[in-house]
């Protein structure tokens, strides 16, 4: 027995050193600032081995950060110059997913043990992979993989939970990829965390790329405006998200068919919240959706009455009131107060010219059904067709403002090429591409 026991003891023994060696080996290469292919090949064969020895917690987490930390290695060994492209190749959801998770539990472990191995370290690596991470969410976001987008953003806002915007389109993408339950946890999540959104951004124009940049403070941007690199300095408020974010929960309880809870979730809001204009608007698109006109109109006068110079909420309410029939009309009010109230609102513009092309679906029906070419209907057809192309003016009226106040919108640019050529205004055409 007493043989047995030295046995077991020395077999232990070994094992404990073994996989003490395959962490020093795995320590060495991590360190690397470019790893070499054989370099890679040998730290995944180690982690391979480690797999099958670690019994130790720290043994443990420690395998599970250097297995985790594989993708990270696989871009540096590219070195210095590689292209983001070739960065990405080795970058995916679940990577991202198990990098971040497994620098998480290493940080957890390192300040339950007090020993601060590689915390620091790993602050680095979250802040100079983050740009190259969202990259791929941007990637993930033009292939419509909206599901992908949630999963990456909530990684990355893992990395550093004061980012809250990042929880906040990762609640956004969940909704788009219609995984409702999901997308309820996440907002839930924010609301806790009583996230707005609204936010002041410093802006200039970068000389270089004549593309406006966004700063977090002033002095950054002042800073660089007086060295010459950025003109055009302005402020740009953004406004609070909470209206949105509770018009979504309550659009995802409705489809759900929890009516009740939907309501439940912008009462509380508004009791929490009573001054929140966009909370007002968020109620009131509830109950556009439920058909009920009558609150949906009492609501709507609240919103005016408290903000009566506001152009934002009577463009919101103008986008309310244009997703019905009825509404129309108010609509266009409200886009039209909207615009009296700040001349250079673009998109006011362009919903109004939306509106209005909206009316001309009935008139070209009729168009369609006349045949023949008797005089009767040469007369009708030619009626018609005036009255189709005075709505098209009035459109054209609105896109051309919208135009005047942003000649860079591409979208308004070919919109207004399209109405251009159905009028047959040739020249306005011309006039018109040969802008740059």
């Amino acid at each position: 027995m007493k043989k047995l026991i030295i046995a077991t003891a020395f077999l232990v023994s070994i094992a404990t050193f073994a996989q003490k060696d395959e962490l020093k080996t795995l320590k060495k290469i991590y360190s690397k600032a470019i790893p070499s292919p054989s370099d890679l090949a040998e730290y995944k064969a180690k982690i391979s081995t480690l797999e099958g020895l670690a019994s130790e917690e720290s043994d443990k987490v420690y395998l599970e950060f250097y297995k985790s930390s594989l993708p990270v290695l696989q871009v540096k060994s590219l070195g210095i110059t590689a292209t983001p492209e070739q960065r990405l190749k080795f970058v995916s959801v679940q990577a991202i997913q198990d990098l971040v998770s497994g620098l998480n539990k290493t940080v957890a472990f390192e300040k339950k043990s007090g020993k601060m191995i590689y915390t620091d370290d790993i602050k680095q690596t979250f802040a100079t992979t983050k740009p190259l991470l969202w990259q791929y969410v941007v990637a993930l976001d033009g292939e419509q993989k909206f599901s992908d987008v949630s999963k990456t953003a909530y990684a990355i806002y893992q990395m550093d939970t004061t980012d809250q915007e990042r929880l906040y389109i990762s609640a956004n993408y969940a909704f788009r990829a219609k995984d409702y339950n999901r997308s309820l946890e996440l907002f839930n999540e924010l609301n806790a965390l009583n996230y707005t959104g609204e936010a002041t951004l410093y802006v200039a124009k970068n000389k270089a790329t004549d593309q406006e940049d966004s700063f977090a403070t002033a002095n950054q941007r002042d800073n660089l405006v007086k060295l010459g690199t950025h003109i055009d300095p302005r402020v740009e408020k953004i406004p609070s998200k909470r209206g949105e974010i509770y018009k979504l929960i309550s659009y995802m309880y409705i489809e759900k068919g929890d009516i009740p809870a939907a309501k439940k979730a912008i009462v509380d809001a508004r009791n929490s919240n009573p001054d929140d204009t966009s909370l007002i608007i968020a109620e009131a698109d509830l109950y556009l959706k439920t058909n009920d006109f009558e609150t949906y109109k009492k609501l709507i006068s609240e919103a005016t009455v408290r903000n009566p110079n506001d152009a934002d909420l009577f463009y919101n309410l103008g986008v309310i009131s244009g997703k019905t029939k009825e509404g129309k009309a108010e609509a266009e009010k409200n886009y039209l107060k909207a615009i009296q109230i700040n001349p250079k609102y673009k998109d006011a513009y362009i919903n109004l010219a939306a509106l209005k092309l909206g009316e001309d679906a009935e008139l070209i029906t009729k168009i369609n059904k006349i045949t023949g070419v008797t005089a009767a209907e040469n007369k009708k057809y030619e009626a018609l067709k005036k009255e189709l192309d005075n709505i098209r003016k009035e459109a054209l009226v609105y896109y051309e403002k919208a135009y005047e106040i942003d000649k860079t919108d591409v979208n308004i640019k070919n919109d207004l090429i399209s109405i251009y050529k159905v009028l047959e205004m040739n020249d306005k055409i011309k006039q018109i591409k040969a802008t740059k």
